[in-house]
């Protein structure tokens, strides 16, 4: 990842925690229930074509929600998956309750469809999580679309899990959207959610009611967040080079000891914020006061280099 995509992606999940919400919810629920209606058609035909049976699929319900809840509370036999994109790490969180896979198995492995599926109360094994895996990535290629307004979806995507690795699974926070899917067959019936951070939805697939990008509507909320960003704080940090010294010069440091600094520390001051450097300064005072002067953008590259060279 470069830095600038590193930077915004940093920006996008402190606006989120600025600002909550990452647009309008009546907004919002439209743009992902024209996601899910588009991409509906390609995950019927890729799921069917590999089951012995049909399997009828419906998007059941579209709602605002929050990323941490994609995980059932005390729920350790869904299957989840994570896919990433080019512009976030978590662009799509898919999850399928027991009750699918097993349908999925039973449709699979040419299971009588009139007879009637028993849920699955044990953590899901292996051969059902591959099979959860093909039934995720197949609607993460519906979704993921094509063109200029693609999600950019990274493929093949991981492996699902559940059980333990499911219960210690670390979802970060922050304003999505889920959209559940129902699964309905004679034998039985199941669901499975897709959950999207709600910048995403909107950088890809943010339109109007005639099927138009709204880019006036887009400039007002970048705007928006860029002033909720400008108007937050951070503490800056000016740090002077000290020295080099071995451990064993370090383990005989005592209380009261001067150690001197280097001639060039007073020029190499290094100002920083969110321990992050951002330039290299001259350390002075004005008047009572100590100041530093910025002296130029702090280059990370350089300070590698010399930090290769003897001293």
């Amino acid at each position: 990842m470069t830095g600038r995509a590193a930077a915004a992606d940093t920006n996008s999940f402190i606006v989120e925690r600025l600002v909550g919400d990452t647009g309008e919810p009546g907004h919002i629920i439209m743009a992902a229930r024209s996601l899910a209606m588009r991409a509906l058609p390609a995950i019927r035909q890729s799921l069917n074509e590999q089951l012995s049976y049909p399997i009828e699929i419906e998007v059941d319900t579209v709602e605002l929600a929050r990323l941490v809840d994609a995980r059932r509370t005390g729920v350790t036999n869904d299957a989840l998956a994570i896919a990433s994109s080019a512009t976030s790490p978590d662009a799509l969180m898919l999850i399928a309750d027991s009750h699918a896979v097993a349908l999925l198995v039973s449709a699979l492995f040419g299971g009588d469809p009139d007879m009637p599926v028993l849920p699955i109360e044990r953590d899901l094994t292996n051969i059902e999580l591959e099979l959860a895996t093909v039934v995720f990535e197949a609607t993460a290629q519906a979704l993921n679309g094509s063109g200029d307004r693609a999600l950019s979806i990274r493929f093949p995507m991981q492996s699902a899990i559940s059980g333990q690795e499911l219960k210690k699974l670390v979802i970060r926070d922050g304003p999505a959207v889920r959209i559940a899917f129902s699964m309905t067959a004679p034998s039985g019936e199941g669901r499975f959610t897709v959950m999207m951070p709600q910048r995403v939805l909107l950088l890809h697939r943010s339109e109007d009611g005639s099927g138009q990008v709204d880019h006036a509507q887009e400039a007002r909320w970048r705007t928006r967040f860029s002033e909720e960003v400008m108007r937050s704080s951070v503490r800056l940090d000016a740090t002077i080079p000290l020295s080099r010294m071995t451990l064993d010069e370090l383990s005989r440091l005592v209380v009261g000891q001067v150690i001197e600094f280097p001639e060039s520390a007073q020029s190499r001051t290094r100002l920083s914020a969110r321990k992050k450097s951002l330039f290299t300064c001259e350390f002075g005072k004005l008047g009572q006061n100590f100041t530093v002067r910025i002296t130029e953008p702090f280059d990370e590259g350089q300070e590698f280099i010399d930090g290769l060279l003897p001293r």
